[in-house]
């Protein structure tokens, strides 16, 4: 099938690339002229494992191009992704520009030929119906183009400009550093929208992932498909995400509760997780959630129930709890080195999780600056951020080049971002270029008994 994609961010281009490496035809757009020269080259914008490697294979086999001419990709696609971002705004809620003015785009370029326009921005429940005026909008606005200076006679008529299309909502829930795995081995697809065309060039497009031809486990039952309405589709995105931000925050105020009472929350979450009620995922305490989804979809689900008169008491409870844990380090900070003005702290990781070089609302961010509050030196590794220019917009810190130069001369460590490397480091080494060898392991991912033997005063959360 002949496809078009609007954004080239994380889930645009992942989409994009995934499409084109099952056979579909793709075009990328995005009007960043850099960002489709650096693409056309092969390379990707954003680290995440495996989506060079497809990208490359596409181009090679004349899957898929980037340009930043909307009407070359419109014109092209039969299903058009509209994939741009929805930053959040101070009020909570999504900003909507980048989405209407695509919507407005595709609608001066649209003439003749059914068209499936795909919401997979996440973006506010009811946005099914406002792109789909969006779109007529920018129809209508094509159609005054085409008039006269001098008016229209009345025995003069313009040809009209057609235009047949559905509009779909199709939320996504990739993984950042899984998003790849996560396509091609989705636990569900979620197809929201009332034309039964739509739905069906949309199953038609999916059908290779739904029948695993690409999963890592091809032996394993359909993907599961779930038809609904647009709404219903739109809520099932922000609900899933609210959830996992939920559930989140519930071990952290369970490890909280540990702490003081001498608890392990490790112990405790396995237990409560071999229920299958629960479930282990998502059971990990430590110094909260980031990243430029949970934060951003609970925020707006808050602001849509505010909107319509309801006080979602627990997601602003779990924001509560999130804010809090963030500082949960500098408050262990503070046990172990009592005063922290002139004390050097290096962080350990500062994307919001491993695999990926997203900062956006990662823990990191606010460590830092309260530790800069406090008077205390910042240091930090990360092994994404350190060997890119991405540090070039910190401040406050001092990103090093590897973990040695990191430990040398501080007075403690904090696992900020639990990258897989940070299992395997010479701590021994480490504790020996330290002024005092404490360990905060903010996402509980050390051996606690190996790091007392290499050296360290070891402090999790919750253990």
């Amino acid at each position: 099938m002949r496809v078009c994609v609007i954004g080239t961010g994380y889930v645009g281009l992942v989409t994009g690339a995934c499409l084109a490496h099952i056979g579909h035809d793709v075009i990328c757009v995005d009007n960043n002229e850099e960002k489709i020269k650096l693409m056309k080259s092969g390379q990707s914008p954003i680290f995440e494992p495996g989506l060079s490697e497809i990208m490359q294979s596409a181009i090679s086999a004349g899957k898929i191009q980037f340009t930043t001419d909307l009407g070359a990709g419109v014109n092209h696609g039969e299903i058009l992704f509209i994939a741009v971002g929805t930053p959040p705004l101070p009020t909570g809620e999504s900003d909507t520009r980048y989405v209407e003015a695509v919507a407005r785009g595709i609608g001066t370029h649209l003439n003749g030929g059914y068209k499936v326009i795909v919401n997979k921005s996440t973006v506010p429940i009811g946005s099914g119906d406002w792109v789909r005026m969006i779109v007529l909008d920018g129809i209508a606005e094509r159609q005054k183009t085409l008039v006269p200076a001098g008016g229209v006679r009345d025995d003069e008529q313009l040809p009209e400009i057609t235009a047949q299309f559905d509009v779909v909502s199709n939320p996504e829930f990739l993984r950042e550093g899984s998003a790849v795995y996560d396509t091609f081995n989705p636990d569900r697809i979620v197809l929201g929208g009332n034309s039964s065309k739509a739905i069906a060039m949309m199953e038609q497009l999916y059908a290779p992932i739904v029948e695993r031809k690409y999963a890592e486990d091809q032996s394993l039952p359909p993907v599961p498909v779930l038809v609904t309405d647009l709404s219903s589709a739109e809520m099932i995105k922000y609900a899933a995400n609210a959830f996992l931000a939920t559930k989140i925050s519930f071990i952290n105020e369970v490890a909280n509760i540990c702490d003081r009472v001498g608890a392990d929350v490790t112990q405790v979450a396995k237990g409560i997780g071999l229920d299958s009620r629960i479930g282990n995922k998502f059971l990990n305490a430590g110094i909260g959630w980031g990243g430029s989804c949970f934060p951003k979809d609970v925020a707006a689900l808050i602001h849509t129930a505010d909107d319509y008169g309801y006080e979602a008491q627990l997601l602003k409870a779990a924001v509560s709890v999130n804010e809090r844990q963030r500082l949960i380090a500098v408050e262990k900070l503070q046990q172990a080195l009592k005063i922290l003005k002139g004390k050097t702290v290096g962080l350990l990781g500062l994307t919001f999780k491993p695999d990926t070089d997203d900062m956006r609302d990662a823990p990191a961010l606010n460590l830092i600056e309260q530790l800069n509050r406090l008077g205390a030196k910042v240091k930090a590794y990360d092994p994404i951020v350190s060997q890119s220019g991405l540090r070039d917009g910190l401040t406050g810190v001092l990103v090093e080049t590897d973990p040695q130069r990191l430990a040398d001369g501080c007075d403690a460590l904090v696992i900020v971002t639990e990258w897989q490397q940070f299992k395997t480091l010479d701590y021994a080494q480490m504790a020996k270029l330290m002024n005092h060898p404490v360990m905060i392991d903010g996402r509980n991912f050390l051996d606690p008994e190996m790091m007392l033997r290499a050296g360290f005063q070891y402090i999790g959360v919750g253990r």
